[in-house]
């Protein structure tokens, strides 16, 4: 009877849960456009949105940069928020983040080849900037994801899995250590920039590539709703429901390094956002449907990476910190909240 009760009052709550996310997600939309080293009343922000000319310079900056930043945002916390969610039910595991397959890692030696090569062989890609970083960057995802959906066809442990990942994210991190080792200090110092995460680079057509792919990622994320709410009863259980097993961690583990992929080719290595989201959106509706967590944490991903871009520009200075400085900032006392509740617990 208490049981049927506290689910009730659950279910009651998640409409309450949904709309506060949706009203917190408009609110820092507008807040992050708003906030820079120009300052923009609220009514030139309304008016700009619908291309009033007679804003002229205001309308430029909203335009040209804060909106796709803003965007970017929304687009990188989305991904991110559901890749990690996505990962944390796919290995029973509270502190796998997004990028624990080593998509990341495989993205960032190829942007330090494209980048910190060309002191070290006779070769570099620094020249195609941006887009050459960019393709770099989905070129070394995509051989760390078919490393991994080739790995996933051997093995039938998920913890095997996870194993393999972190050994390839440390076979590629320490080749980086290596090329930075023997990088000029220009060139170390523009991947240095880069593997500290940015969403202020990218422009409307970069955008409408990053829309494509991540919509497509978040379309395969919901359409494993059903495998990923009985994964946690292990792999015998969704058998035994009907669920193809191969197939659903092929097609999960697909979603998710498509969007971590893509946001690390356009935005850099961010850090902490998807392993943290999904933990403060479960404070907030405490359930594990994930027809209905998916599209909290696609919201909330987008909430938190706002906020910390919105932090990032030190409101009134003109002096930006780098993205992943507030993001494990806010992300580190999360991780430390989860071990310790996890402690408890046992």
């Amino acid at each position: 009877m208490n049981r049927s009760l506290s689910t009730l009052n659950i279910k009651a709550g998640l409409p309450y849960g949904l709309g506060f996310l949706v009203f917190f997600f408009l609110v820092c939309f507008l807040i992050n456009v708003a906030i820079g080293s120009v300052d923009i009343p609220f009514l030139a922000i309304v008016s700009s949105l619908f291309r009033d000319a007679s804003q002229g310079i205001y309308e430029q900056i909203i335009w040209d940069f804060r909106l796709p930043k803003a965007f970017t945002c929304v687009l990188a916390g989305a991904g991110l928020g559901t890749g990690g969610l996505m990962m944390q039910t796919f290995f029973r595991n509270p502190l796998a983040g997004p990028d624990v397959l080593g998509l990341s890692s495989g993205a960032s030696l190829m942007v330090a080849f494209a980048v910190l090569a060309q002191g070290v062989l006779p070769f570099g890609l620094g020249s195609f900037q941006p887009w050459g970083v960019a393709l770099a960057a989905t070129s070394g995802a995509t051989a760390i994801f078919l490393i991994v959906v080739a790995a996933s066809r051997k093995v039938k442990e998920n913890s095997s899995l996870l194993i393999i990942g972190m050994m390839v994210a440390a076979f590629t991190s320490s080749l980086v250590s290596v090329l930075q080792f023997l990088s000029k200090a220009d060139d170390l110092q523009a991947f240095l920039i880069w593997s500290l995460g940015n969403v202020g680079s990218t422009n409307w057509n970069e955008l409408n590539v990053m829309a494509v792919i991540i919509g497509i990622g978040l379309l395969i994320a919901l359409g494993c709703v059903k495998p990923l709410n009985v994964w946690f009863m292990g792999e015998n259980y969704a058998i035994s429901i009907g669920v193809n097993v191969k197939r659903a961690r092929v097609w999960i583990v697909l979603a998710a390094s498509l969007m971590v992929g893509t946001i690390t080719a356009f935005c850099g290595p961010i850090a902490f956002v998807g392993l943290a989201v999904p933990h403060l959106v479960k404070l907030l509706m405490p359930q594990s449907d994930h027809k209905i967590l998916l599209p909290a944490v696609a919201l909330g991903g987008a909430i938190l990476l706002l906020l910390c871009d919105t932090l990032s520009q030190l409101p009134g200075s003109t002096q930006i910190l780098p993205l992943n400085a507030v993001t494990s900032f806010i992300g580190a006392p999360v991780l430390i909240w989860v071990v310790i509740k996890s402690k408890q617990r046992n």
